[in-house]
């Protein structure tokens, strides 16, 4: 007889939460080296996101792997209670000599979850915590831990094959085939993975990394046409599986943590990623 199958399942639950990128223990010279533009005495906060992904068999007397119940039990008396509504730095001990940054979060929750606490017959799989829609991280059991930053840029193009008939890429490419072309606002989300600095709690300088991606690709190709205006796609299909090739090509070896993943929105309804071998 074949072996169950496994079956994953996240749970989503919410929480804010106010924190502050400083250490008591630290002077203010101190701090401000350490934590740059976001070194601040003084709290600011998120309404966070957290994802819990677990997996397991299936239950063939109930149809589940878990009751869901059960893990919302555990979410909120490990998570939620510890979290909501509480300033990080100042009501939890863990952080009081530790940067309170997304990453670190991650690893606390982690261990929070993995510790005690999830019901026998699930396991934790992975953790996604969303500090703003722009920004979110994700740390996998395995550990894994990657950072993802959206960009937007809005651009022209016109799918169009050279080496196709006209008949052939009409039929091919329909209404995007369109001699004055068509625009989108496309939606980039660049993920970089790595490990935490200890010292600042930050896999890299988010800083850092907005100002590769926005040179390397945003202002190159916001408000252009990408047939006409963009060099690198000269004579070629401007796909959305080419411009996120292209995208991953222009930042891989150029950021500040090693490139994972780039997913492209070309709309609501269609992405396109390219991840790291």
């Amino acid at each position: 007889m074949a072996a169950s199958p496994i079956v994953r399942m996240t749970r989503r639950v919410t929480f804010s939460s106010g924190h502050r990128y400083w250490i008591a223990s630290l002077s203010e010279e101190e701090n401000r080296a350490r934590f740059g533009p976001w070194a601040s005495p003084f709290n600011h906060g998120h309404n966070y996101i957290l994802d819990v992904t677990v997996e397991g068999v299936v239950e063939e007397s109930t149809g589940m792997i878990v009751n869901i119940k059960r893990v919302d039990d555990v979410l909120k008396a490990q998570i939620l209670k510890e979290f909501d509504q509480r300033s990080i730095n100042d009501e939890i001990p863990w952080f009081e000599s530790r940067a309170s940054s997304l990453e670190n979060l991650l690893r606390y929750i982690e261990g929070r979850l993995g510790t005690a606490v999830l019901p026998a017959e699930c396991t934790l799989v992975g953790l996604r915590l969303e500090e703003m829609p722009r920004l979110w991280g994700e740390l996998e059991v395995s550990g894994r831990m990657t950072l993802t930053r959206t960009y937007e840029f809005a651009a022209a193009h016109r799918l169009d094959s050279p080496s196709l008939t006209a008949d052939q890429n009409r039929a091919i490419y329909g209404k995007c085939n369109n001699p004055l072309g068509h625009g989108h606002n496309y939606v980039l989300e660049v993920t970089v993975e790595g490990s935490p600095d200890e010292r600042t709690g930050f896999l890299c300088d988010l800083g850092a990394l907005d100002s590769a991606v926005e040179e390397l690709v945003v202002d190159r190709y916001d408000h252009r046409n990408l047939n006409e205006d963009v060099p690198e796609f000269a004579g070629r299909v401007t796909t959305s599986e080419v411009v996120a090739q292209e995208i991953f090509r222009r930042l891989e070896g150029k950021l500040p943590a090693r490139l994972h993943r780039v997913r492209l929105w070309e709309t609501a309804r269609n992405a396109f990623e390219v991840t790291a071998a």
